[in-house]
């Protein structure tokens, strides 16, 4: 996916990802899975490995990667710097939304995710935003690591 303009800056843009891999370290993982064949996990257990304290965030799982799991945002005890997005697009919007209500400071809709008007929304509120690109790949390209085969 190109860079996408939505309000008055850039959706994923490379300023926008470097300001989130620098500043944001407690990542709220939606629909991280305890199963290791699943992008989630693979995706969440990389970034930990990097430093980063992820949230498990599924209704669904019991404590994931050595983490509670929460049923949703509005759990998560403390405040949340990112909200890392792996539903199906038609399911982005509502975790969008709910990362705007608790005050996250930026979203990353993971590759095949893509809510442009959820986008635009988080936008309007402040949050930084990244559509339809993996978390770790750009950690990786940032960081100048090869891919683990």
């Amino acid at each position: 996916m190109t860079d996408a303009s939505v309000g008055n800056s850039t959706v994923s843009g490379s300023e926008t990802i470097r300001r989130i891999l620098d500043e944001c370290r407690r990542i709220a993982v939606v629909g991280l899975s305890s199963n290791p064949t699943r992008p989630s996990y693979r995706v969440a257990a990389c970034m930990q490995g990097q430093g980063y304290q992820v949230i498990p965030v599924n209704p669904l799982e019991l404590p994931v990667l050595g983490q509670p799991a929460y049923p949703s945002l509005a759990a998560v005890p403390g405040p949340i710097d990112l909200v890392s997005i792996f539903r199906k697009s038609d399911e982005a919007g509502a975790v969008v939304d709910a990362a705007i209500t608790v005050g996250a400071k930026a979203v990353w809709l993971q590759e095949g995710v893509v809510d442009a008007a959820a986008a635009q929304r988080a936008q309007h509120a402040g949050l930084l935003v990244v559509m339809d690109r993996c978390w770790m790949k750009e950690h990786r390209k940032r960081a100048g690591l090869k891919r683990e085969r």
